[in-house]
């Protein structure tokens, strides 16, 4: 993979490849908005279709960093403030039911110390309002919510805004140690500009500042500063379970890393990764667990495993949802299945622990991706999390990042 993409960044400096992801994700846009049935969606085509036009006509002339952070603004961020001002003045269809959801967080969090609602308060809903009612994350997320529950209904108080200065600072200051390695560009490219990046900040962005977070992490590994790595994976683990299997894999990097006698972490580099990592999940863990710890459960564990009172409305064709759906029993052969698949990748990470932040890449992206193929509910828009970290594992690997040591032994090293 590496090859290739080096061989791609060659062809007239990168600009090639450029072009045809700029032409590629135009089409998709221009398709998203004639015959998406998710009205957000339709409108983030409407405005992003323009924006990666005017990319490919400015990828011969303009620096190609520069070009690929002007292109996120206008595919992403332009119209997530458009979306925002709409659903401001009063449109309802401007933004995915995610988005309302962490503001209810916020809400339920400033009002009552815990942003979720337990089974017997969410049964006495009406019918068509349980599904809403569900916040299938983890406490810190809530955070994005409080400006609207504070501040009232503004478009600076919609969460996307708040998601979006999270994504854009973790993804700029990760950038920094990839602006050597000659794939810097497709990285930030990966995490910003790629459709299913830039549709899903703009119409409802919860993942967006998970994953940047999570990639922020992986660079600091990468110059081996595991303190301030802890952190930042502590802080995405605190607002979606999606970044537990990132602690796991980084937290074996740290065990295994032995780095330079110079660096602040020397010696003892899980000594300085774990309290961010474990600490922050389990500081934003506490309130909720101190209200109603049945709450939490029936919110973060039993919904996403479909004993919740209603159904999960993330059900995109991968082969875990086909088992569950069609096969008898083929909720718990799914789930044998994704616990099968995470028993293998654990026996992988102790008999051949990454050992480079690039090793330790591949593994989230090879381990999140068979992860996202078996769970019986998921979504498309998942498959953002495996793309950026194996791009991104990718640019880690160049000389100037993390080299790989010769003792090395991780199964997918470059």
């Amino acid at each position: 993979m590496a090859r290739l993409l080096t061989r791609a960044d060659q062809a007239a400096g990168g600009r090639i490849l450029d072009a045809a992801l700029y032409a590629l994700s135009g089409l998709f846009a221009l398709v998203t908005t004639l015959s998406s049935t998710l009205l957000p969606h339709r409108a983030w085509g409407s405005v992003a279709a323009w924006g990666y036009l005017a990319a490919l006509l400015l990828t011969p002339f303009v620096h190609r960093l520069l070009l690929t952070w002007a292109t996120f603004a206008a595919v992403s961020l332009l119209p997530l403030v458009i979306q925002a001002v709409q659903r401001a003045g009063g449109r309802l269809d401007r933004a995915q039911e995610e988005v309302s959801v962490v503001e209810e967080m916020g809400h339920g969090l400033a009002s009552t110390g815990s942003p979720y609602l337990s089974r017997a308060d969410i049964a006495a809903l009406p019918a068509q309002d349980q599904l809403d009612a569900y916040h299938p994350y983890q406490p810190g997320m809530a955070v994005f919510g409080l400006p609207r529950a504070w501040f009232g209904d503004f478009w600076w108080t919609d969460s996307r805004v708040w998601f979006a200065v999270v994504m854009v600072g973790a993804v700029a200051w990760a950038t920094r140690f990839l602006l050597t390695t000659g794939l810097e560009v497709r990285a930030l490219q990966a995490a910003t500009i790629f459709p299913v990046c830039a549709l899903t900040l703009a119409t409802g962005g919860d993942d967006m500042p998970v994953l940047a977070l999570c990639l922020l992490s992986i660079a600091f590994c990468a110059r081996h500063r595991f303190g301030a790595a802890g952190l930042a994976v502590g802080a995405a683990a605190a607002l979606k379970p999606f970044a537990f299997p990132v602690v796991i894999v980084l937290a074996v990097l740290a065990f295994a890393t032995r780095p330079p006698r110079n660096s602040p972490d020397a010696g003892r580099p899980w000594r300085r990764f774990l309290p961010g990592a474990v600490g922050l999940p389990v500081l934003a863990l506490v309130p909720a667990l101190l209200v109603n710890a049945d709450a939490y459960v029936e919110n973060v564990v039993r919904f996403p495993l479909g004993h919740g009172l209603v159904s999960s409305p993330a059900q995109s064709p991968f082969p875990g949802y086909l088992i569950a759906s069609s096969v008898p029993g083929g909720r718990y052969v799914a789930l044998g299945l994704l616990v099968l698949a995470g028993l293998t990748i654990a026996a992988l990470l102790l008999r051949r622990p990454p050992r480079t932040a690039a090793s330790a890449a591949l593994f989230c992206g090879y381990g999140l991706l068979t992860a996202i193929l078996l769970m019986p509910t998921t979504r498309f828009g998942y498959l953002l999390y495996p793309i950026a970290f194996l791009v991104w594992a990718t640019a880690l690997s160049r000389p100037t990042a993390t080299s790989a040591p010769r003792r090395d032994t991780a199964l997918y090293r470059q």
